[in-house]
């Protein structure tokens, strides 16, 4: 395991503790079954919520742990040790849905929404991709139109991970002509009249994750679900967008690091001509690029979680570090994945299944070009 040269509290490493026994325990056993079956047991969220994992970086008011965000990364870079990008970023994609509430919600919405999530009782899901509008969230069709107590949703969205069976979604939609203005996230609870998972989408990876198409055919939305004020929705993701990509980072460096390990092991287990693999000047060095890599980009992303932590948003070099760790990520999985052979062609080594994950890497959450665009102007 590569550490950066930062020194943590002891509260912090206690936590990891428990991410990593929790990985070791509920995780590790289960995963290439989960895999095949492309979904994981939904009991898995009740258990991460008494461990206090889906609690990490919440407010204690509402059954989190009051700590920062650097917990909840934390526990997903110990979480991926098991090998299942899908698992984790379903077990989190509370870690997106919830914060726009937190963050805009009324007391009485905070306390009716965010709770049984984080005891994993409820699944939360986020729902700003559509069709046509990914990374450019201005370009949102779904609309919500006032009608007397209710707003009238219609619209699709894509991509939207744990859609199939979350109990609500955080949905942004249109309510206004002004492509930033104009934006307002509502709640819609799953049994809602007209609104429903279409199908359920089958990826190259993230195979353990059950990602959704939705649809809103004249679904009626009580105001009550209303967050925030008409408009306030696209200054809400834009802050969100921040703590998602640093995740995506510490997946990246995480995705990596795992893949590293693997190839370290197998490269003194195999043998050609008579002596293991890892003796030949070749690998020797390929393992030395991977690991040089893992070690810039982990450094990198734990630098930025710090200042995160003290209240920075430092948007440019979030960006930079999504980049660099989704980089990083695929070029050592191809790698490590290279040093199995064949073997790491086969579903049941975990370099395997980390080089299809790590493929959405640059896409998800804003895609490369999108984050050199933001790069570009932070720049210049």
């Amino acid at each position: 395991m590569i550490n950066p040269s930062i020194e943590f509290e002891e509260e912090l490493t206690l936590f990891r503790q428990t991410c990593a026994r929790f990985t070791r325990d509920e995780i590790e056993p289960n995963v290439f079954e989960w895999e095949e079956a492309q979904i994981f047991p939904r009991e898995l969220y009740q258990k991460a919520g008494a461990a206090g994992i889906l609690g990490a970086g919440f407010p204690e008011e509402f059954g989190g742990s009051g700590t920062d965000s650097l917990y909840a990364l934390a526990a997903s870079e110990e979480m991926l040790r098991a090998g299942s990008t899908g698992v984790v970023v379903g077990l989190q994609s509370l870690g997106i849905a919830l914060p726009p509430i937190l963050s805009l919600g009324s007391p009485e919405q905070k306390a009716r929404f965010v709770p049984a999530v984080l005891r994993g009782e409820k699944i939360a899901a986020l729902g700003v991709t559509e069709p046509g509008a990914g990374s450019d969230v201005a370009g949102i069709r779904t609309s919500a139109v006032r009608d007397g107590d209710d707003y009238i949703i219609n619209g699709a969205k894509l991509f939207i991970t744990s859609g199939v069976r979350a109990d609500f979604v955080t949905v942004l939609a249109r309510t206004g002509p002004d492509p930033h203005q104009g934006l307002t996230f509502f709640v819609v609870e799953q049994g809602t009249p007209g609104f429903a998972a279409s199908r359920a989408l089958k990826k190259t990876g993230w195979w353990a994750s059950d990602t959704a198409e939705l649809v809103f055919e004249d679904v009626r939305v009580p105001v009550a679900n209303r967050i925030g004020d008409e408009g306030s929705g696209f200054l809400a993701v834009m802050q969100n967008f921040v703590t998602e990509r640093l995740s995506l980072a510490f997946y990246g460096h995480a995705t990596a690091e795992v893949a590293l390990q693997e190839a370290l092991a197998y490269s003194k287990e195999r043998e050609a001509f008579g002596r293991p693999i890892g003796t030949f000047q070749v690998n020797r060095h390929k393992l030395a690029d991977m690991a040089t890599k893992v070690t810039a980009a982990k450094t990198l992303n734990y630098a930025l979680a710090q200042r995160v932590r003290k209240g920075e948003r430092p948007v440019g070099e979030v960006a930079m570090a999504k980049n660099f760790s989704s980089d990083v990520a695929v070029e050592v999985c191809y790698d490590a994945v290279q040093l199995f052979g064949g073997m790491g062609y086969m579903r049941e080594t975990k370099v395997e299944r980390l080089s299809r994950d790590a493929r959405l890497l640059p896409i998800g959450g804003g895609t490369r070009e999108i984050m050199n665009e933001v790069i570009s102007r932070w720049v210049l």
